[in-house]
């Protein structure tokens, strides 16, 4: 049998790492030969009323009973205290009480939450997103706990690959654990930026970005070359479109402040990526122009459109309606990048 806690407050502003803690709970607790039974409550079945009148019902289910609650970032202090703190001041026996939180800057779990879960016996964790200029130093000390040692150049070359999302920088991590074996008897497997910067030099994601940079840039043959490269390894159009798209609404955005006479520096400081990738984004822009941007993104909708068997909106998409998944992207791509 899963051996759990009364209850659990997992929060932060990390959305991915908490996400990925709920998930891990429901494969751990699902996967316990039905020993488990599992409720789940959110939106107004997971109110903190809704919660309490949960613990206090009672089941036929024999055995462990967890109930997971999602959201709980958007409950107040007040109906915390009056209903739910009293009820789990009394958990039932073989009862676990799971609740999420994926905070921001103003929807935080109340902190009478986090005593009620202390009070019953529980465990409050959370999940912060590193900031950017201490993500090499959480690298090497995530690098440690599997049996790597990154220098502070290969922690700064792997935040520099990869990016800021941590989720992102654990599985890199884990996949150079892997293939090393992990620690050998003698000590921590040495990791140099040499190394990392051959392992992830051909990431599936960092191509993606590195097509939607090309449409920035108005580079038709390296937008098509990346686009056969990462169809050919399995990547959906639906995920492409979406980074195509993100990175679109980004350069239409910087495009229209560089227009409007806002400094290039500080165009640069507002985007969220690595110094080098910033700088690679900012000289695609000098190539490109707000209405331009605007039409890629056009036909990035016709795109989308089209894979997900919409009607054409106009008569020069008709042309290509009912065409292949395929010749719908590149002629997309070739409209985006003229």
């Amino acid at each position: 049998m899963v051996q759990l806690r009364p209850a659990y407050l997992i929060h932060g502003d990390d959305h991915g790492a908490v996400a990925e803690r709920r998930a891990r709970l429901r494969a751990l607790v699902e996967g316990d030969g039905g020993s488990v039974s599992v409720e789940f409550l959110e939106g107004e079945a997971g109110s903190p009323a809704a919660v309490a009148r949960a613990l206090a019902a009672m089941t036929l289910a024999i055995g462990q009973r967890v109930i997971i609650v999602d959201g709980v970032e958007r409950w107040r202090e007040a109906d915390v205290e009056g209903s739910l703190a009293p009820a789990m001041a009394q958990m039932p026996p073989d009862t676990t009480l799971a609740l999420f939180a994926r905070e921001e800057a103003r929807s935080k779990a109340p902190s009478a939450l986090h005593k009620a879960v202390r009070a019953a016996g529980g465990q409050v964790e959370s999940e912060m997103t590193v900031k950017r200029w201490e993500l090499p130093k959480w690298v090497r000390a995530q690098g440690e706990r599997m049996g790597l040692r990154l220098d502070s150049a290969a922690a700064a070359a792997l935040v520099e690959q990869v990016g800021e999302r941590q989720q992102r920088l654990l599985r890199e991590l884990e996949t150079l654990a892997l293939e090393g074996g992990g620690a050998a008897a003698s000590g921590p497997r040495v990791v140099t930026a040499e190394e990392v910067a051959l392992r992830t030099a051909h990431s599936s994601e960092r191509a993606a970005y590195a097509l939607a940079d090309a449409l920035v840039g108005r580079d038709p043959r390296a937008a098509l070359g990346l686009y056969l490269r990462l169809r050919g390894q399995g990547e959906t159009v639906t995920g492409l479109i979406y980074r195509m798209v993100q990175r679109l609404r980004d350069a239409l955005e910087s495009s229209e402040a560089l227009a409007g006479g806002a400094p290039a520096a500080e165009v640069r400081r507002g985007l969220r990526m690595p110094q080098k990738a910033a700088e690679r984004f900012m000289a695609d822009l000098t190539r490109t122009d707000p209405d331009r941007l605007r039409s890629a993104l056009v036909a990035m909708a016709d795109l989308e459109l089209g894979t997900r068997g919409g009607t054409p909106l106009s008569g020069r998409r008709q042309a290509f309606a009912g065409d292949a998944e395929e010749t719908l992207a590149v002629l997309a791509i070739r409209s985006a990048t003229s």
